[in-house]
Parts: structure tokens; sequence; C-alpha cells
């Protein structure tokens, strides 16, 4: 079942890229407390991903900021020396926080899984961009296939 709007956020282990490497984290802590804006891509270093989704967080962290968003956070079913790669390759710093969803378990636990086989990326997670505040999703955007509309740094800017 696809998490909705009101749902609290599964717990499951993810892998935040920091300046000293990475760390472990439970979902349930790291949501809990604040409000996150997060974004899920298919891939790093993916077309779409890579030249306008996690661009559009970068170029518009200080205004999400500005209206209540303690931290933003891109997750992908890449391992975590990948998003720490993309990260440095984006020239991310600390606008965004990349956690490293390897095995897929936080898209599953969200029901927001795709299989992408067909183009040799087997199982990932949709592209959505969420609000969550305290654990609990506040807002929940989910693109179609192919599509990048509804889960951009601007979509989620006139929503707030």
């Amino acid at each position: 079942m696809t998490i909705q709007a009101g749902d609290r956020v599964p717990n499951t282990k993810l892998f935040k890229v920091t300046p000293g490497g990475t760390e472990p984290v439970q979902s349930e802590d790291y949501f809990a407390g604040r409000t996150i804006a997060l974004f899920s891509v298919p891939g790093a270093f993916t077309p779409t991903c890579s030249a306008k989704h996690l661009p559009g967080f970068v170029e518009k962290a200080a205004e999400l900021k500005a209206k209540g968003i303690d931290e933003i956070a891109c997750t992908a079913v890449n391992d975590a020396f990948v998003m720490t790669a993309w990260a440095k390759a984006s020239d991310v710093g600390d606008s965004v926080t990349m956690l490293a969803d390897g095995n897929g378990d936080f898209a599953k636990a969200l029901g927001l899984e795709m299989d992408g086989s067909g183009f040799g990326l087997g199982v990932r997670g949709k592209r959505f961009s969420a609000v969550i505040a305290d654990g609990v999703v506040k807002q929940l955007n989910v693109e179609g296939p192919g599509e990048f509309k509804v889960s951009t740094a601007e979509y989620m800017l006139e929503s707030l």
C-alpha cells in the first residue's frame, strides 16, 4: 500500500552522507521533531535527476527554508558511495542531505518502488517529493511514469 498524507513514515535504515563519511540512520529518528522536504529520484547521475531535480532543490533551498522547511533531503535506491559522489559532482554542499536507500527498503516500505528492469535499473524508488513534519507525511507528490511536474522544488514552494 502506498503511503498517503497523514501517514507516519515507516521505520527503515538509510545511510546519511556526511562530510566525515556515511552514517546509518533510522528513518523514524531522522524525520522526528522537524519538517523535512524529501524528494526521491530513480537514480543518481541519471539525466533528469542530475540536470533538473537535484539542482532545483539546491537552487531553491533558501526559499524552502524560509517557508518553514528545516532540512531538504534527497533519497535514491543507490549505495552511499554513489550518493556521496553525486553530491560532490553536483556541488550540493550543505543545501541537501543525501540519503542512500541502497537496498530499496525505504522505497518499498513507502509503497513507492518502481521496476526499472526494462532500462537495466532493477527496482528503484519512484520520483516524488514530500513534506514530512515530525515523521508524518503532510504533502505527497508522486510523478507519473516519465513525468517531472509535481515533484519539483518549484511545485513544492507553490504548495507550502
